[in-house]
């Protein structure tokens, strides 16, 4: 489908790619790395959760203010960000500092992106394009986000093989931390080159808002199905947090005692296997509509989830991941869609914050818990997997009770 994109879709889409190659390196490395430097499981989720809060703080600005600042301008100082936390984490111990660093930067801690680049990268690409092709459009964005993640997956376990090159572990990591910061420079690069049409159209009008009118996204006569679908994605982004990437790398590595490398693998194939559920998704939405291919390909993986602390070895338990995954993420794209036909084209920024808002304080609070639930003995009944799986089932269920009743014209 490239051959149909434009040049800012190419743009929008080559910056996730750049990005999510960032988040899926350290979503790997980022647990293990600390694990192996002194810190504690607690700790980690503690750390964790604090770069998840900083994501919720971020996004939220980005909900207010990011159309008056421009869209461009947002994203690259969003992008500086990013590349400094990456710095500080490559060079630095301190865990003051390194709290510090992940709530005012961005971190990859997760496949499932939810710093606040993401709205207004969604809102560009639903106005930037055929309204019809907007489901395809949303699902090749996330299948190069997913493929990228992969190949950052894989590109964590360098620092195994520079071993045997004669290179410390520890110098390994930190060239890891390195590439991080590299590729975030990249993106702040690429967004340069987009043009003045990712801009919004209206966004001369907010400025003349009263103040407390700008403390809130411009949400209008959608501000109630979209708060109501906030409160669900929120929900479901608590669930996910118990078992951030970053948290099942690490459980892996502690139950199992998988190597970095052997992890790299495995989360290369989890990654792969969600980047071809999006190719799925389109043709799923057209059959049976947005809401019932978000909800039931999202249901059956959640049930396989909450079964991976039950199986006994690693082995079993990476193949029940690696099935899970071709079924978890075809709801992304069709997420995205469903919300963006939810509301007027002025709204679409607003509403694009409000998810990623609530999906951002959904996710803030989860890992420390994930974290603490994966402490000495804990380690072996595999909780935060059971919890999420569980808390993600009554989300698909009650989405699905709720939107049924809710007529959208579903643009495809």
């Amino acid at each position: 489908m490239l051959e149909r994109w434009n040049r800012d879709t190419r743009l929008i889409v080559a910056a996730r790619g750049l990005r999510s190659f960032s988040y899926g390196l350290l979503s790997v490395l980022l647990g293990v790395a600390l694990s192996n430097a002194g810190f504690s499981p607690a700790a980690i989720g503690a750390l964790l959760t604090v770069s998840l809060a900083g994501d919720f703080v971020s996004t939220y600005l980005v909900g207010v203010m990011a159309d008056a600042w421009g869209r461009r301008r947002t994203l690259i100082g969003l992008a500086l960000l990013m590349a400094a936390t990456g710095a500080v984490f490559g060079l630095s111990h301190n865990y003051p500092l390194l709290i510090a660093a992940g709530f005012f930067g961005t971190l990859g801690v997760s496949a499932s992106e939810t710093a606040p680049f993401l709205p207004l990268e969604q809102a560009m690409l639903a106005e930037i394009g055929d309204a019809s092709r907007r489901t395809e459009r949303f699902a090749h964005y996330n299948l190069v986000a997913s493929v990228c993640l992969a190949l950052g997956a894989l590109t964590a376990g360098l620092p195994d093989v520079l071993v045997h090159l004669g290179i410390a572990r520890g110098d390994g990591i930190r060239l890891m931390f390195g590439l991080y910061v590299l590729a975030a420079l990249l993106v702040s690069i690429v967004v340069t080159r987009l043009g003045q049409e990712v801009e919004p159209s209206a966004m001369k009008a907010r400025p003349s808002l009263p103040w407390k009118a700008r403390m809130l996204p411009a949400l209008g006569s959608s501000r109630r199905i979209i708060l109501t679908l906030s409160a669900l994605l929120s929900l479901d982004a608590f669930a996910g947090g118990l078992i951030v990437q970053s948290l099942m790398a690490l459980y892996f590595h502690l139950r199992f005692g998988v190597s970095l490398g052997s992890l790299a693998v495995l989360f290369l194939g989890a990654n792969t296997f969600s980047a071809l559920s999006y190719l799925a998704a389109v043709p799923l939405a057209r059959r049976f509509g947005l809401l019932n291919t978000m909800v039931f390909t999202h249901l059956p993986s959640n049930i396989l989830l909450a079964c991976i602390p039950l199986l006994p070895s690693f082995p079993l338990a990476a193949l029940l991941l690696l099935v899970r995954q071709s079924l978890s993420q075809m709801d992304v794209p069709t997420r995205q869609a469903y919300t963006m036909e939810l509301v007027r084209p002025e709204e679409r920024t607003a509403a694009a914050s409000v998810t990623s808002l609530a999906r951002s304080a959904g996710s803030a609070g989860s890992p420390v818990l994930g974290g603490m639930l994966l402490q000495g003995p804990l380690l072996a009944l595999g909780l935060p997997f059971v919890a999420c799986g569980l808390l993600k089932i009554v989300y698909d269920l009650t989405l699905w009770s709720i939107f049924k009743r809710v007529p959208v014209p579903e643009q495809r």
